[in-house]
Parts: structure tokens; sequence; C-alpha cells
């Protein structure tokens, strides 16, 4: 669901993410020791592992400054679950498992005489900024400023990246016909094409301690950031990042 109910939000009046994520793991240690109460170390320590994880998978979502604000909900135990009585129960992440959307969480106990095993389920959303369509566009347009809107959404409610910055759009072109509201995401444009299939293009090879130059033939349609093959005078076919209208740069 896109918001547009508070404009500009991005200038420091964010609640701070840590705080928001504090109090979910405080949840989460009442909850998984309810049949003890979760002494206080070990409600700390819960914390900062959730923190760690859930700031680990907003890193790799938004590796830049876009300012993101997870959100966690904690949910319950089973509640016909009776477990045995734990000195150290211990957290973890299932294997494959991403914080991300809906969840779960690995608790074990790892001292207590009976040794058991369950899951927590979790929601994390991240709310952040984005650029919506303001109206219909057809595939193979060149987007503009005027095309979008400003936006904040949930960027776990889709399966790709959200195109977060201007220079991940602007000047790109649609790849499908878009829909007013839809977000920008990862796959929507792709990068002006600024050479064909056929053009000669310097390419630049670079390796450990050296870099060549040469002039080759493109064999494919060049985008800018994205990969083109070219074929050398030697009449090898080597595939590099096309840098510009004239290079594609090789790394070795």
């Amino acid at each position: 669901m896109v918001s547009r109910s508070t404009p500009s939000p991005w200038h420091g009046r964010l609640r701070p993410w840590r705080a928001v994520l504090a109090a979910g793991s405080a949840a989460l240690a009442a909850v998984a020791l309810a049949q003890p109460v979760a002494p206080a170390p070990a409600m700390a320590a819960w914390t900062q592992q959730a923190q760690a994880w859930v700031s680990g998978e907003v890193g790799r979502a938004s590796p830049g400054a876009t300012p993101l604000r997870p959100v966690i909900e904690v949910g319950s135990l089973d509640s016909r679950l009776r477990l045995a009585p734990c000195v150290r129960v211990e957290p973890y992440l299932p294997a494959g498992t991403r914080l991300w959307g809906r969840s779960r969480i690995g608790l074990r106990c790892v001292e207590g005489p009976t040794p058991w095993n369950v899951f927590l389920p979790v929601t994390v959303r991240v709310w952040g900024p984005a650029w919506a369509l303001r109206h219909p566009v057809p595939a193979g347009t060149e987007l503009t400023q005027d095309d979008v809107e400003s936006v904040e959404i949930d960027w776990t409610e889709g399966h790709t990246p959200v195109l977060a910055q201007p220079q991940d759009w602007v000047g790109h072109t649609t790849t499908r016909h878009l829909l007013p509201g839809q977000v920008l995401r990862q796959g929507m444009v792709r990068a002006p094409q600024v050479f064909s299939a056929g053009t000669q293009v310097k390419v630049t090879v670079q390796g450990p301690g050296f870099r060549l130059s040469a002039t080759g033939e493109a064999l494919s349609h060049g985008h800018v950031g994205q990969t083109a093959r070219v074929r050398l005078p030697n009449r090898r076919v080597l595939s590099g990042t096309v840098r510009d209208a004239d290079t594609v740069e090789i790394a070795l």
C-alpha cells in the first residue's frame, strides 16, 4: 500500500529504528521465555542480535544513503506448547531465512534438563522513500521527474529492489507498460542505449598491474552500466561493462 499522507518525511523526523527493534526484541524475549521470565542480560543480548540481523537486511536492501525505518511485529508461540525450564535460550535464524516481510526466528534451549527448539513468527516491515508513477507510461518511454511523485512505502511488499535514487531511473526507458501508482523497482527500466551491435567501440582491458586499450566491434547493443559483448581484432570475444557511448571496460 502506497502512502501519500505525510509530505517530505525524510528530514530527520523518523523514529530511531533501533528503539523499534529493541521494543520488538524485548517482546520476543518475554514470549520466548514465558515459562521462566527472561533475565535482563538475556533480553539485552537478544535485542542486540535482532538489531544485527535486521540491520544486515536493511543494509543489503539500501547500500546507499536512503533512510529506511524498520518496524518489527513479534508474533506468539503456539499456546499449546509446554516448554521445559531452560537456563539459556539461544535465538538463531533458520537456514535460508531472511528477516524481510513475514518470517520467523528460531529459539532453542542450549542449557537445560530437556532440549527444545521452537519458532517464533515475526513480521519485519521496512518503510522508506520511493517513486510512484503519476500516469500510465507505455513501454519504451524515457522517464523524467514529471512522470513520478515521491511516496513512502513498505519496501518488503515487493520482490525486487526499489529504485530509490533518481539516477537509477531518470533518463532510463521503461521495459514494459506501467500503471499509475506503480512503484519503480528494478527490472521496470533500463539504461538508455548508447550504441548498436556492429558499432566500433573502444575496449579497455584492466588486469593486475596493467591496463590495455584496443578497438573492437560491439556484438550486442550497449546500455550504460550493463554488459555488452565485443570482438577484439584477434577475433576473441569478451564481455564487459558499458561505460559510455564509446567505451566498454573489461576486467580480467
